[in-house]
């Protein structure tokens, strides 16, 4: 239990302050962390992550979030995330374990490089969207995510941020609170494809979830008056450090 309240603190901590990799820690930190089999870490994680992000979005909801943006990926997410967990089920664990591992280098290295921000780019000059170029971007976006989500359990922060500033140009501020909205809504769906096979540790699920809502709520209000790129490096170094210890645990199994 006290793994589930020191694991849920740092996943909602994370959720509150960049937006995202609360799920790609929650995971590995369910499974080798409590002791869950990862049949069961992968509910628990939606289910953790998906109230945190939701808790965490509420000091962003008037400013920092696109509306539009934000119900187009996780619509187009909620369904592929049923895709997502019909491949969960025919693969193999260790298979499973060593693409997050994958994912999470990707995400790290990502995260330490610069990023340049073209808000405005889909928009004309009054402010509306040009649904021509926009949609089609936000739509392929939101169907890899969500399929992620339903793959590997995680609400896809990780990545969605990354793609919010560099395909779709938000600054990162309005990433943070837009990516949040959208990891609520794909992990709805997510837990929903897992619904008819719930078997979890509703004990330590929740004390896990209940610490997560409060540090991501903390945290949400703490990570406006933090500098982004000091928020980023932290979190990719922390990343890249769990895919290896993800990576090692997998393959030595």
């Amino acid at each position: 239990m006290i793994a589930a309240i020191v694991f849920g603190l740092v996943v909602g901590a994370l959720l509150g302050l960049v937006g995202g990799g609360g799920s790609i820690l929650a995971v590995p930190a369910l499974v080798y962390g409590v002791g869950m089999p990862l049949s069961a870490a992968v509910p628990s994680s939606l289910l953790v992550v998906g109230s945190s992000s939701a808790i965490a979005v509420l000091p962003r909801l008037r400013k920092a979030v696109d509306w539009p943006l934000a119900l187009i990926m996780g619509a187009s997410g909620a369904a592929t995330a049923f895709a997502g967990t019909a491949v969960n089920k025919m693969l193999d664990q260790k298979i499973l374990l060593l693409v997050f591992a994958l994912l999470m280098v990707l995400a790290g290295i990502r995260m330490l490089l610069p990023t340049t921000p073209r808000e405005g780019r889909d928009r004309t000059p009054d402010g509306r969207i040009r649904w021509g170029r926009y949609l089609p971007k936000a739509l392929a976006t939101g169907t890899i995510v969500g399929f992620l989500t339903g793959l590997l359990g995680v609400g896809g922060g990780f990545l969605i941020v990354p793609a919010l500033v560099l395909v779709l140009g938000l600054t990162m501020a309005r990433s943070v609170g837009t990516s949040l909205v959208i990891i609520v809504i794909n992990s709805i769906g997510g837990l929903a494809s897992h619904w008819g096979r719930l078997d979890l540790d509703w004990g330590v699920t929740g004390a896990f979830a209940i610490c997560a809502m409060a540090a991501s709520f903390l945290a949400g209000r703490l990570g406006r008056n933090l500098p982004d790129v000091v928020l980023k490096r932290g979190f990719a170094v922390l990343v890249l450090i769990v895919a290896a210890y993800v990576a090692y645990m997998a393959l030595a199994a």
